[in-house]
């Protein structure tokens, strides 16, 4: 690395600030705990909250940026939550096509690949236009989706619109940095009670447009998500003025945008980007599209696997200026711990909003299209309502790290008796599952906070939170492959050894049972044209059918365990952050028209 970098460059993601960077006696003073140790290494701060001008947080700019951070993740998290319960529709309308499943399996691919990127330009560019790009991107990806006629361009417009998720869910590096590190939790947690009408209440939202307002079907979905990013974008660009590219770094000697172009990891990006999609679209496609033995699936896996260590490599040993991700965050071991207990919670949610809606409506749905999706909403509803409440409370309880310890064993304890259901304890059964994803919840909103709160220099806020939505959504993939696959490989065991000894004892000729079996599939009036079908038959098989069912998802119930015990052990290496509730502001608002350089941070927004 060259002295003019040193020199003008390492403040690469510098803010322009009043610094709270710890004094040499500071650092070289007794530390008597290893908390107090976490204090005095975390820098890179713009100000303190005492030294903020009156009612700057409640100021229209504040409170405006709030707002469009809530609009944007509410928007995120229903691109995802109102489309993946409908797919079969959606399907039957605009299809037949094999390749519907795309719909859902781009999401977390392209979110994944985008989170990094962003965190990282943004920590050097500036936050602002990245925001209000992605929310114009939402907003062409929702026309797009609204207006298709075919499966391909729904799939297209869903690249667009996870595209546009990388910014919606990076809030909590943007809200991170504004308010104080000893409310960080508590922003979050507000900022996650947005989510009920996206990830939350999604199910249920979808079905309602499908059967309630059959004229406009799923299309309704997209015109939800329209309005809700219009709103975002509008809240984006009237209100967010956080410091640009010149404020940033005023204090370089390399000042021009040039400088930062040119010299800015696009290798490691293309390296990133192509490993990362294809890994995860090689997990993604095990045991769906393709079977896991398949030459596609393993291509891709091993191929995007290969490329990913050669993109960890390349960050290493190449010489770059300015690195994509900087590998010295994975020398932070508790911020290593943080993200790695954050992606294992979030995976139980996109895991279980495939698995829960499927077994529901087999075991207790009844053919009941609304019920179904008032049951699904369980896991949403679950993992937001522990998000909120450790928000709060997380904070006042103190001790992190015996929080993330408590509230993981608690949910992998809940979680793994889930697997008793069966077709007669439907009450037991969506308890079970709410008070497990309730607690998984609250880890993910302690560890959320921490992704940011533990990044030693606050100057880098951005780039570690991106890292960390993208090791999160890699976790993710992992194991939703896991669980998908356990699923679908056990009903292909359970529903073929229990159902047709079933049937055939009851009265239905053999030659009949496949398209038994697949009137299960077809629903409606399949069962009908079943030869020698009864309703004694029918009831039989139906009850063999469900059994057959819950037998398959028990295994998934019981999987969770092994999850839920890896954890647990990573809880250890989680820290107690009571000692790091500050006052201390990473960066403030700025309006452009109202700011000068020379006034500084001291003249920010104010009410």
């Amino acid at each position: 690395m060259s002295d003019e970098h040193e020199s003008g460059g390492r403040a690469s993601i510098e803010h322009a600030s009043i610094k709270a960077t710890p004094t040499h006696h500071e650092k070289t003073e007794q530390r008597t705990s290893l908390d107090h140790t976490l204090t005095n290494d975390i820098h890179g701060f713009q100000i303190d909250y005492a030294s903020l001008p009156k009612g700057y947080y409640r100021s229209p700019f504040f409170l405006g940026t709030f707002l469009a951070t809530g609009f944007a993740i509410m928007s995120g998290t229903a691109a995802f939550g109102l489309a993946a319960p409908i797919l079969g529709v959606i399907n039957a309308d605009i299809g037949p096509d094999d390749r519907y499943v795309w719909i859902s399996l781009v999401y977390n691919a392209v979110l994944a690949v985008f989170l990094s990127p962003i965190g990282r330009l943004s920590d050097i560019f500036g936050r602002r236009y990245f925001f209000v790009g992605g929310a114009v991107v939402a907003i062409i990806g929702c026309i797009v989706c609204v207006t298709a006629k075919d499966i391909p361009t729904l799939i297209g417009g869903n690249v667009l619109l996870a595209a546009a998720t990388a910014t919606q869910l990076s809030f909590h590096f943007v809200i991170g940095e504004l308010v104080p590190m000893k409310q960080r939790y508590v922003a979050i947690g507000i900022i996650y009670a947005f989510t009920y009408a996206g990830s939350g209440m999604g199910p249920a939202i979808a079905a309602s447009f499908v059967v309630n307002y059959p004229g406009v079907g799923w299309r309704g979905i997209y015109w939800l998500l329209l309005a809700m990013n219009i709103s975002a974008f509008i809240c984006w660009t009237a209100f967010y003025f956080p410091p640009n590219f010149d404020e940033k770094h005023k204090n370089d000697l390399n000042r021009s945008k040039m400088y930062w172009l040119k010299h800015f990891d696009w290798a490691g990006t293309f390296l990133f980007a192509s490993g990362f999609i294809v890994f995860l679209m090689g997990l993604s496609w095990g045991g769906g599209v393709y079977p896991w033995k398949s030459a596609a699936v393993i291509c891709a896996i091993v191929i995007g696997f290969v490329v990913l260590v050669i993109f960890v490599l390349y960050e290493i040993y190449a010489p770059i200026k300015e690195p994509l991700i900087p590998m010295h965050l994975f020398l932070n071991g508790r911020w290593v711990s943080a993200v790695v207990l954050l992606g294992l919670g979030a995976g139980v949610y996109y895991a279980f909003s495939i698995v829960w809606p499927a077994q529901a409506a087999v075991l207790y749905g009844n053919g009941d299209t609304m019920k179904v999706g008032y049951m699904s909403i369980i896991v949403g509803i679950g993992i937001i309502t522990g998000q909120v409440s450790a928000g709060f409370l997380a904070v006042r309880i103190g001790k992190t790290r015996y929080q993330c310890m408590a509230v993981f064993i608690l949910g992998g304890i809940f979680l793994g008796c889930a697997a008793v259901a069966n077709v007669d304890n439907m009450g037991t059964t969506i308890a079970l599952i709410f008070l497990g994803c309730f607690f998984i919840g609250w880890n993910e909103s302690i560890c959320l906070a921490n992704s940011t709160i533990l990044v030693k220099d606050q100057r880098e806020i951005g780039v570690a939170g991106g890292t960390a939505g993208s090791v999160r959504a890699a976790i993710c993939a992992v194991l939703v492959a896991i669980y998908v696959s356990i699923m679908t490989n056990r009903l292909g065991e359970t529903i073929p050894a229990q159902v047709p000894p079933a049937v055939i004892n009851a009265g239905l000729p053999a030659s009949s049972v496949p398209q038994f079996l697949l009137a299960f599939t077809l629903g409606g009036d399949a069962f009908a044209a079943v030869p020698g079908i009864t309703d004694q038959i029918l009831a039989i098989g139906t009850r063999a059918y469900q059994d057959a069912s819950a037998d398959a998802y028990r295994t998934v119930y019981l999987a969770t365990i092994a999850f839920s015990g890896l954890a647990i052990i990573l809880t250890w290496w989680a820290p107690n952050t009571d000692d790091l509730m500050s006052g201390k502001v990473a960066a403030t608002l700025h309006h452009e028209a109202g700011m000068s350089d020379e006034k500084g941070a001291e003249e920010s927004v104010s009410a």
